[in-house]
This record gives C-alpha cells, structure tokens and sequence, in this order.
C-alpha cells in the first residue's frame, strides 16, 4: 500500500512528481517555468543591436629613417564612465549617458591599442612592434591610458572626444628619471557628419588617425634622440 508521503505523478506531467509535503512547492515551480516559455513567445522579437569599428588608412609618417629599436605596446588602461562597448554620450559637464542598441565592437582599451600597434606596424620606423598579448623581447614600451572616448551632445556641433595618456619607457634604464622619455596628452574633437551613430564611427575614426600620427612622430623622435645619446 502506498504511503501518503510516497512519490505520485503531478497533473498530466508523466514523469515528473513531487513527495505529498512539497506538492505546492513543485505545482508553484512548474508554473513559473510555464511562465517562462510563454511570455518570450508572446513578445515581441529581440531588438536588433548595432556595432561599430574604426575605419581609416594608416596615417602617413613621410620618409623617415627606420630605427634599430623595437617597442612593446601595452593594452591601454580605460576611465570606468567609458570603459564599456555601449557608445556613450555626455549631454553637459554632469550628464553622460549610453546607447544600448548602438555599441562599439569591443570595449574602447582594446579597440584603440589594437589601432595603435596596427599603425605602429605600417609605419616601417621600427623594427619591431609587439603587441601586449604577444611575447617578444623591446627595449621600449608604451603604455597609458583612455581617458574620453565619446560622444559630445553639448551646445555647438556634435562632435567626437578623444583624449589618451601616453607614456613612453626606456626598460634600459634603472633611474626612473632616465626610464620615462616622455608622458603626455593627446586629445582632439573632430565633428560629426551626422548626428547618427554610424557619424560618431566616422568622426571617432578621423580623431584616431589624427592622434596615432601624433603619438608615432613622437615616438619616433624621443627613441631617435635616446639612441643618438647613446652614440655620442
């Protein structure tokens, strides 16, 4: 004979079945797993999510001399307001905001490193360029970090922020005087050609461009110079 407590099958569900003291338990779970595969077929579809890369020709570093040097670049370190793929604007010096359907291929730190090496590379100055991921023995480093990368929707044309630290590191030396060549900012706001995501990609694009030629002439500059001292 079989006890109240024994085992027994729930409703029209073979197979599944609850002891006698937990059946309100397991009616209650089976209801909200019921709920769960209703209500997304009842919905409406997924909303469709963008994203964007940068896009731009390496910029042009004119006929320079290559060196005898090769430089490491480290995965660049990115401010917590930004340090996310949702693309993000700041409407007045207090007020950011995200798009969540429009969003950038991966997180800023990586999109920008990646650029960096990639014209570091075609520029032919160096030679090497190893990537933060990569193993490979250089004398120089360059690390730093993102401090904007974003949209700009204050009074004026749109236009995109961008704004990185760099710091360039002589592995060589001991004294840290003698270790950093140079630390500095580079920023700029390029307009935007529409007020629309796809405007943000093209502008963050010609910003970057932009910036990189800057960071390699003065890269290139601050390892000529240190090698030159050493030359007599």
């Amino acid at each position: 004979m079989n006890s109240p407590m024994e085992n027994r099958q729930v409703g029209n569900f073979p197979g599944l079945s609850v002891s006698g003291g937990q059946t309100f338990a397991g009616l209650w779970v089976l209801a909200v797993l019921a709920a769960l595969v209703i209500v997304p077929a009842c919905g409406r579809s997924p909303a469709l999510i963008n994203r964007f890369i940068l896009d731009y020709p390496p910029p042009v570093t004119g006929k320079l001399a290559p060196l005898d040097a090769a430089i490491r670049v480290e995965l660049l370190a990115v401010d917590e307001i930004i340090n996310r793929p949702e693309m993000v604007y700041k409407v007045n010096p207090y007020k950011t905001g995200a798009y969540q359907l429009n969003r950038w291929r991966t997180t800023p730190g990586f999109l920008v490193t990646d650029f960096l090496i990639r014209d570091l590379r075609n520029s032919g100055l160096f030679k090497g360029v190893f990537s933060y991921d990569r193993s490979g023995q250089a004398r120089f480093r360059l690390e730093g970090g993102v401090v904007e990368f974003q949209e700009n929707n204050m009074p004026g044309p749109w236009h995109a922020a961008l704004n990185l630290n760099i710091t360039l590191l002589d592995t060589d030396q001991e004294n840290v005087a003698d270790k950093v060549l140079f630390q500095r900012s580079y920023q700029t706001r390029e307009p935007m050609p529409a007020k629309t995501p796809q405007g943000l990609a093209e502008a963050m694009s010609s910003a970057m461009q932009k910036v990189s030629k800057h960071i390699i002439d003065d890269v290139y500059r601050a390892v000529k110079q240190r090698l030159g001292m050493e030359r007599g």
